[in-house]
């Protein structure tokens, strides 16, 4: 049951992480929106997003999982019903922030929920759990494109259904109780003052801005390589996207018996290396083999280091899985930014600024490689 409700939990949030991209285009030619407007609806997601997971954590710990989930879900149902209300561009902008705040509730619940299926060993869990964000991502255009005519508005109501189903799921689940508040209280200053904290809380700083660098940049790099952007396109899907979901599920199998700082050793290494190749690729074919390699590569990063998070903090988990994504979220915000200003008006400059993906990758071996240092009962 646990691990239904934090599946179902986790999907929802796939749906809506891919919401905006496939609503934006409808719903800028209903309300004549311009670029700077749909900028700013993505920036107060994005600041929702990051004022709940770094906030969120003391709430489930104190509170429990439970309280926390039923409220991420029931915002998400609140401001996806809204959003079809609105009538203008600043009630979209209260909606998406809205959905920003319940959907980082969310993470943060759901991975702290499935880290109690399996708290000797999380991190198969976790990856097993996050390969349902990645279908929840697939089949939000899926569904706006085949069952729904675009239509953005239809969208939301089937997607604020989904979520109010699955709040009624966790109201009939059991989950763990929270931690005695005296003890949370003692604890909590331990864990914010803890340096294997913000190791964690950096890799995923990085490793999110390697994810989000390949997301937003690799078709444009791949064009100007000479690759045609038809191609281009199928690369970052059925290559990168692809990547990410197989090496998910391979990494559920290999968690089982490799310990969750091997395979995250492993997994910065591999990054260092197919994305280093991929930036040099000039074939659509090669690229999109080293596309996958680095999707492959990525794949168990994120949920693995949550997992381990849980072995250094077992009792005030969704504190420390929270302020770790919320540094991931600031890597979200400003990783296409390093990478633009580095490349400026130039595109041939754009290959040189994305080297700062390999790059990021190297210094996450080095936090690894700290970690490796201070151990933890199963970390290593």
């Amino acid at each position: 049951m646990l691990i239904t409700a934090a599946i179902l939990a986790i999907f929802v949030y796939g749906m809506i992480a891919a919401m905006l991209g496939t609503i934006l285009p409808d719903l800028s030619a209903r309300f004549k929106l311009t670029p700077a407007q749909n900028g700013t609806i993505a920036l107060a997601q994005a600041i929702g997003l990051i004022i709940a997971s770094v906030s969120v954590g003391p709430l489930i710990d104190y509170e429990g999982k439970k309280v926390g989930l039923l409220l991420g879900l029931a915002l998400i149902s609140i401001s996806l019903f809204l959003l079809p209300n609105s009538k203008g561009y600043g009630a979209i902008i209260g909606s998406l922030f809205l959905l920003g705040i319940g959907g980082g509730i969310i993470v943060t619940g759901a991975n702290a929920l499935a880290s109690d299926v399996n708290p000797t060993n999380p991190s198969p869990t976790l990856n097993l759990l996050n390969l349902f964000f990645g279908l929840g991502g697939l089949a939000t255009p899926f569904i706006a494109a085949n069952l729904l005519g675009r239509n953005s508005f239809r969208l939301c109501y089937t997607v604020a259904i989904l979520s109010t189903l699955t709040l009624v799921l966790h109201v009939a689940t059991p989950m763990p109780p929270p931690l005695h508040h005296a003890e949370l209280w003692t604890g909590a200053g331990q864990v914010v003052s803890s340096p294997v904290l913000w190791l964690l809380a950096a890799f995923l700083f990085l490793y999110v801005s390697c994810e989000v660098g390949v997301w937003n940049w690799l078709v444009r790099h791949l064009v100007a390589q000479g690759v045609a952007e038809s191609k281009a396109l199928n690369v970052l899907s059925l290559g990168f996207a692809l990547g990410l979901l197989v090496g998910r599920i391979v990494a559920y199998y290999v968690l089982q018996s490799i310990s969750a700082l091997n395979v995250t050793l492993a997994a910065a290494i591999l990054m260092v290396v197919f994305t280093f190749g991929m930036l040099q690729a000039r074939s659509a074919f090669v690229a999109a083999a080293l596309v996958f390699g680095a999707g492959f590569a990525m794949a168990p990063v994120f949920p693995t280091t949550l997992g381990i998070a849980k072995l250094y903090f077992p009792d005030l988990t969704a504190t420390a899985q929270g302020i770790a994504i919320t540094c991931g979220w600031i890597g979200l915000a400003v990783s296409s930014r390093m990478i633009g200003s580095i490349a400026g008006d130039d595109p041939r400059r754009l290959k040189k600024a994305l080297m700062l993906i390999p790059g990021m990758a190297a210094v996450m071996i080095v936090i690894n490689l700290a970690l490796h240092t201070m151990p933890a009962a199963g970390a290593r």
